[in-house]
């Protein structure tokens, strides 16, 4: 039925018939959702039913719409259509920023990233990963997440789905230690945690 995805680097929607032939709408739109399809769907028909506009409805459609259908409205639902899918591409392009942003990290920087958003302490992530405090530069993550408060990095740690779950750094350093007799992960209770 569908082998690829319509192109989603511009402002667009789909216009999907509920019958059209040898093929169901309905059916299509979920393709498109598995295949992971953000563009919005305006359906449109000239038999409408009840528990057919609620699936697509709750299957993500844009709009339902009964023919026949103005002009204006077609318009109207095309605009709000394009201006949702325009709001998810920025949406998704700052994610994206982000995403890149981490990934300039460098492995510790990413564990002191991590334990920062968590809302440890100095003090609890050089114990956390086996260093000392000092060694901690909560600055140069910072810097190079492109932020300049923690509540910056805390939002843009929830919205690429950091905070969603535990990341376990930040219960290892107590285990680590008591393995190594109170001393942290380099054995002798310092580690530099700004490595390049």
């Amino acid at each position: 039925m569908l082998d690829h995805l319509p192109s989603e680097s511009i402002p667009s929607c789909i216009l999907l018939d509920v019958r059209i032939p040898g093929l169901d709408g309905p059916a299509l739109q979920m393709r498109l959702s598995e295949l992971g399809s953000t563009l919005p769907i305006i359906f449109l028909t000239g038999h409408p039913d009840i528990p057919t506009t609620v699936r697509t409805i709750k299957a993500g459609a844009e709009d339902f719409l009964t023919k026949p259908v103005t002009s204006d409205e077609l318009c109207r639902a095309i605009e709000r259509a394009f201006a949702r899918h325009r709001t998810s591409l920025d949406l998704q392009n700052k994610l994206d920023g982000v995403r890149a942003r981490i990934e300039t990290l460098t492995p510790r920087e990413r564990q002191v990233f991590e334990l920062i958003v968590r809302g440890t302490t100095n003090k609890q992530m050089a114990r956390a990963l086996g260093g000392a405090e000092r060694t901690i530069n909560r600055h140069k993550v910072m810097e190079k997440m492109q932020v300049w408060t923690l509540a910056e990095l805390v939002s843009l740690a929830e919205r690429v789905g950091i905070l969603g779950g535990a990341s376990g750094i930040a219960g290892r350093g107590d285990e680590d230690r008591d393995a190594r007799g109170g001393q942290g992960r380099s054995g002798n209770g310092v580690d530099s945690l700004t490595q390049s």
